[in-house]
């Protein structure tokens, strides 16, 4: 990571530094309220992420705003398989990570402090703006945790809201129950969970609690939010079957039989390049296991042109959606959202806008 700023005063000038909602005072420290690391932050100090400050006694997030990287993508590459198929997101993302994930895809920007100084800002209406002229149906929050994009997000979804777009989180699933539905009131309406692997997994290589998450998943499907849960299998790490088995019957448990669950095939990236990619045979295994247990929509990831990454109706196996990577080959659902063989209901959020 960058060598920290200093904290003081000076740093308010900036636009994407903003006084920070959720925070609890105690004593001479702020406990910050946003993850459920829950951080006590010395006056002039930063959280684990980097990305929250004590300055004269008020939490401040150094990143409203401060865009580290944007894009128009398929909704299929969150992935979301069963939330408006076919559509397109704006997506953003910002700096740093309140995970420690080893694996990072995109290390560029989780690993890296923000410096508000230089910042890429970008306002809420200018971003809504955006999606709108770039023919987006939604806007995702993603990339880098997109947690720590707290404060932006509750300012950019009502816009979008008012707007009849879509907004979602792409996230790691370690916010507090505060935050969550904070998100869920200012408009979000689905997000994608990161669960990392089984609790051993999570804690050795994420510093983090994957109790917290499954908490999250409850509670966001609870909520009436959109819910899809991804696992990218990595060998050696959360790729043997008692632990493909024990996040299979965690992810029945709290998100349900009917709640897609994808298994993602890792590369070697960041620190761990040290392995080769996941054997496609150690994703159909994980597959398998998870439709024996009675998970009813199961998908393999990161294998173009698998038969994994296509959806089937749970009662018939008709083939409903033919997908290549991330695009629709063919979609084959009613209307009414049924299975044209046998009348089925098929749990899809949306309509394909291909």
């Amino acid at each position: 990571m960058k060598t920290e700023i200093k904290i003081d005063r000076e740093i308010l000038k900036y636009r994407c530094v903003r006084e920070s909602s959720l925070y609890t005072k105690t004593g001479d420290r702020i406990r910050c309220d946003l993850c459920e690391r829950r951080c006590h932050i010395p006056l002039s100090g930063l959280g684990f992420c980097k990305t929250r400050a004590n300055i004269d006694g008020k939490l401040y997030t150094l990143v409203y705003g401060d865009i580290s990287s944007i894009s128009s993508n398929p909704i299929e590459k969150k992935p979301f398989f069963h939330y408006y198929p076919g559509s397109y997101a704006l997506t953003i993302g910002t700096w740093s990570c309140n995970f420690t994930c080893p694996w990072c895809q995109n290390y560029d920007i989780s690993k890296y402090h923000p410096e508000p100084y230089k910042a890429n800002y970008i306002s809420p209406e200018d971003f809504v703006n955006l999606a709108v002229s770039e023919r987006c149906q939604g806007v995702s929050f993603s990339f880098n945790e997109p947690t720590l994009l707290f404060e932006y997000a509750v300012d950019v979804f009502p816009l979008v809201r008012r707007l009849n777009m879509y907004a979602n989180y792409v996230s790691n699933g370690y916010m507090t129950l505060e935050a969550l539905k904070a998100l869920k009131d200012a408009g979000m309406d689905a997000i994608k969970f990161d669960v990392k692997g089984n609790s051993d997994a999570v804690r050795k290589f994420c510093a983090a609690k994957v109790e917290i998450v499954w908490r999250n998943v409850s509670e966001a499907k609870k909520m009436g939010l959109h819910v899809e849960v991804v696992n990218l299998v990595i060998p050696g790490v959360n790729d043997d079957e008692s632990k493909i088995r024990e996040l299979v019957q965690n992810h029945i448990k709290e998100a349900g039989e009917s709640t897609p669950l994808h298994f993602t095939r890792f590369y070697p990236a960041y620190k761990i390049v040290d392995r080769a990619a996941t054997p496609i045979s150690t994703l159909e295994k994980a597959h398998k296991i998870a439709k024996k247990e009675g998970l009813q929509y199961v998908y393999i990831g990161n294998v173009p042109g698998h038969r994994f990454e296509n959806t089937y109706c749970h009662n018939c196996n008709e083939l409903l959606i033919k997908r290549y990577g991330l695009s629709i080959v063919k979609y084959s659902i009613n209307s009414d959202k049924r299975c044209p063989k046998c009348r089925e209901k098929i749990p899809i959020v949306g309509s394909y806008l291909g």
